[in-house]
């Protein structure tokens, strides 16, 4: 009998990173197991064929949260009020209005509104809202999560899809990640019962893509899930993708227990953050853009995601309050961001939701 020596799992990973093969889930879940320095180096090896000019991107945006109330009662969100609670709040027209005028004067392109599943506002509150804002500024309504679609879609009674052609018509042009958390219902169901299912979450982005409307996608990891349920995630949005070619990007960030009812839930830390964006780097091969997160992770731990495969470093953001709710605090400029990624070795560039360039920086160039 021939000695034939069978190559190693780690050495199976490595040829077929090198080689652009796509993993299989089972690959995918070892890269878990890998040695950081050297995943770090297949997700920087990947990012640099994907993405060879050097640049790493940014958006001028604002997140608006236009309302804390909300009946979902998820533990994780530190941020929601019941109905009739004393901090419970919905901004009028006029400010939202006012404070969307204040992120164009800034140079902002983007708004990401976001509230709670609020028990009251149908459809046409939506559709009057995106109108009015349309009518007096020009800018890329990026807005509304999956649940916040099902919720608005549920009360009107009406479908998802009429829902969603209805809020386009009326100027909605793509759908964040948000409500992903973790995309299997055996963690669903413990931290946020009221809240949909995976395959609702699924089904919702998938109508968006198939009537024109792109999305991007997210997952809060550090919720009670194992590996292999983040592998889960990670292969259901892969098979999306494959089926749609809907989501623009991936962006993961760990879960901040402070002020929620999960509070003494442990932390992930920097080392599982950075070894997380390198898998799905590496796992989400028909996703093209990653970002890495400075508003929950901090600006150094964001600086060195982008050597474990982020290109993106998502929004110089206005006016969050969900975050920051849990106490977390970190803030930039738009300087700061500049600086911050030309300290990790890369130009920096202004784009769109749609991930068009509108500026590069050249080197000692300041906003």
């Amino acid at each position: 009998m021939l000695d034939v020596v069978l190559p190693t799992l780690q050495e199976t990973i490595v040829r077929k990173v090198e080689s652009g093969e796509r993993l299989t889930v089972a690959e995918g879940r070892a890269l878990y197991d890998l040695d950081l320095l050297l995943l770090g180096r297949l997700a920087n090896l990947v990012r640099q064929r994907r993405h060879p000019e050097n640049v790493v991107t940014f958006i001028k945006d604002r997140i608006l949260n236009y309302t804390n109330v909300c009946v979902t009662d998820c533990k994780f969100c530190a941020f929601y009020r019941r109905p009739k609670d004393p901090e419970a709040y919905h901004l009028p027209l006029e400010e939202i209005l006012e404070k969307i005028g204040d992120t164009v004067a800034l140079g902002g392109t983007q708004v990401l509104i976001q509230g709670g599943h609020h028990p009251t506002l149908k459809i046409d509150y939506y559709e009057d809202l995106f109108r009015a804002i349309k009518s007096r500024h020009e800018i890329t309504l990026h807005s509304l999560s999956a649940p916040e679609i099902d919720h608005i879609a549920k009360i009107s009674k009406i479908s998802i899809r009429e829902t969603l052609e209805r809020l386009r018509a009326a100027g909605l042009a793509s759908l964040p990640g948000g409500g992903a958390e973790i995309l299997v219902d055996r963690v669903r169901k413990d931290i946020s019962p009221k809240k949909i299912m995976s395959d609702r979450w699924f089904e919702i982005h998938e109508t968006a893509h198939a009537i024109g409307m792109e999305s991007t996608q997210t997952m809060v990891f550090g919720l009670g899930e194992t590996l292999d349920e983040r592998l889960e995630h990670l292969a259901r949005v892969r098979a999306l993708q494959d089926r749609s070619g809907g989501f623009r990007a991936f962006i993961p960030w760990s879960f901040t227990p402070y002020n929620s009812v999960m509070e003494t839930s442990d932390t992930p830390g920097g080392v599982d953050y950075l070894r997380t964006m390198a898998v799905a780097r590496l796992f989400l091969d028909n996703v093209r853009h990653l970002h890495c997160g400075w508003l929950t992770e901090g600006r150094k731990l964001a600086q060195m995601a982008l050597k474990f495969g982020a290109n993106d470093l998502g929004g110089v953001l206005v006016g969050e309050k969900v975050i920051f709710s849990t106490g977390v605090d970190f803030s930039t400029t738009v300087n700061g961001v500049l600086s911050l990624i030309r300290g990790a070795g890369y130009v920096p560039a202004q784009r769109d939701t749609t991930y068009k360039v509108l500026r590069v920086y050249a080197d000692g160039e300041w906003d």
